[in-house]
Parts: C-alpha cells; sequence; structure tokens
C-alpha cells in the first residue's frame, strides 16, 4: 500500500478507536508510518482524510444493517439480528453516532448522512413494511422514518445502557401498538 491507503486505514483506526474529535494529525501520521505533510498532499487536510475515511466507516455500517435485515424473517428476528449488530459493531456505531455532531458544519457530512439515512429508511421499509420497490414512494419513507427512528433509539439505548436497552421482543410488543 501507498501513503494514501495507509493514511486512509490509519483514520479508519483512530476513528473507531478514539473518534473524530480526538484524532490529530499527528496520530494519523504516526498510525500511516507517513509524515504530516502526506495528509494535505493526499487528502488536503485531516479533516477531508476522516471525512472520506467516516464515509468508508459509514458505508460499511450501512452493510451490516443491510446484511442484519435479511430477508423474510419475523419482526423479532429482524431486531434480534439488529441487536447484535450493535452489540458486536460498537465502535462502528459510536462513530456514525459522533458524525452527527459534524452535521451542521460539514456540508459533506450532512449530505453523506442524508443519503445513507435514505438507504436506511427504503430497506427498513421493506424489511419491516414489506414496501418493495414498486411502493409509493411516500409510504416507504414514512414507514421507514418510522423503522429508522426506533433503530437510532434502540441503538442509542444498547450503547449507553445495555443492561436496561429493550430486548426485540420487548420493541416488537411495543411497535404492535403504533399505527404507521
Amino acid at each position: 500500500m501507498g501513503h494514501r491507503e495507509n493514511l486512509l486505514t490509519a483514520a479508519r483506526g483512530c476513528l473507531l478507536r478514539v473518534g473524530y474529535a480526538r484524532t490529530t494529525a499527528r496520530d494519523l501520521a504516526a498510525a500511516s508510518g507517513a509524515n504530516l505533510a502526506s495528509i494535505n498532499y493526499h487528502f488536503g487536510s485531516k479533516d477531508e482524510l476522516l471525512t472520506r475515511a467516516l464515509h468508508e466507516l459509514n458505508t460499511e455500517w450501512g452493510e451490516l444493517l443491510f446484511r442484519a435485515l435479511g430477508d423474510g424473517d419475523t419482526h423479532e428476528a429482524l431486531w434480534e439480528r439488529i441487536i447484535e449488530s450493535i452489540r458486536g459493531n460498537r465502535q462502528l456505531w459510536f462513530v456514525n453516532f459522533e458524525g452527527v455532531a459534524y452535521l451542521q458544519h460539514d456540508a459533506k457530512i450532512r449530505e453523506m448522512t442524508a443519503q445513507a439515512q435514505q438507504a436506511a429508511r427504503t430497506a427498513l421499509a421493506r424489511a419491516f413494511g414489506g414496501l418493495g420497490p414498486d411502493a409509493d414512494p411516500d409510504r416507504v419513507r414514512i414507514v421507514g422514518s418510522h423503522y429508522y427512528s426506533l433503530l437510532v433509539g434502540v441503538a442509542l439505548q444498547w450503547l449507553t445502557d445495555p443492561e436496561h436497552a429493550p430486548s426485540a421482543a420487548e420493541i416488537v410488543a411495543a411497535d404492535q401498538h403504533t399505527h404507521v
């Protein structure tokens, strides 16, 4: 691998270990074996490098979510796999939550997050609402938004207080009382 790839790999590792805010250019240079000037040469700035790495991790998060959703399972089985994905990939979920703090000031992160949300809403509407490609787009957005809101809330609870976070069965039981 060249310096560019090493820097990107280092950035991914730093994001997962210490997060966006606590990663320094010196950390990136040390972890990659490159010099500080390589960051600007290849990416323009430390923030651009971290944003690129965040984009890759966000894509990885989406792939994990889509695998967890699978096809044709009960809602409880879907939530069980989602919860297991959260438990097994805590650092990846933390990085994605941390990215939210940068939405206000970084248009690239805001656009990346919006695209990821749209894809997640569509996948969630398909998995939980049975809405396929021919479904009314407004219905997909509404149903997907409902389940995306649940997903974010469930993930936050499992990341912060797993001892009291809801089980898959509890989520399904409570969700049966909502009307989407």
